[in-house]
């Protein structure tokens, strides 16, 4: 059985640089979500990405998460022998309230030079409804959940970080992961 898995996961390897590169050629920006934990995928994504952001939740768990997700960085930069630029994204975190543990890691984050989007994804009813109800932020209605303008100024502005990161660090860009 391990070594069906094993197979087939090595099967996947090619198709995701092809599935890549196809986006590429066909799109600005190609955004490649992976599971959080460093894998085979995972390494060849990140050898391609012009830019990489790590989703972060406000926990101790999750920077430490984070801190394995950079060390996977900086081998590929290794490997590949380029920069490739990162930047660690808050995501869930209360519009209201930063807590202690939250800040621990900012700072943390802060005094080992980890570049740190200033844009937090929001924990938001409306994000979840998305998944729940399809569609998009500007197609939600007022009655299927409220402050749906704020979420989409959030994500607005994360978006706009995120196309001037690229805009900054790669000119040419083709590939987010």
């Amino acid at each position: 059985m391990r070594a069906r898995n094993c197979e087939s996961h090595l099967t996947q390897v090619p198709t995701i640089i092809d599935q890549i590169e196809d986006a590429a050629r066909k799109s600005a920006f190609v955004i490649v979500d992976l599971e959080g934990t460093a894998s085979v995928m995972a390494s060849y994504a990140t050898g391609r990405a012009d830019l990489v952001l790590i989703p972060t939740q406000g926990s101790h768990l999750d920077a430490a998460e984070s801190a394995k997700a950079i060390k996977l960085v900086r081998s590929q930069e290794k490997a590949f022998g380029r920069t490739i630029p990162l930047a660690i994204l808050f995501t869930r975190t209360s519009v209201a309230i930063r807590t202690k543990t939250f800040q621990a890691i900012e700072d943390e984050s802060a005094s080992k030079h980890i570049p740190m989007l200033k844009s937090h994804l929001h924990e938001r009813g409306a994000y979840r409804a998305i998944f729940s109800f399809g569609g998009t932020l500007q197609t939600l209605g007022e009655g299927d959940v409220s402050n749906i303008r704020g979420a989409i100024i959030n994500a607005h502005a994360y978006v706009s970080e995120v196309v001037s990161m690229l805009k900054k660090h790669s000119p040419k860009s083709k590939r987010v992961a």
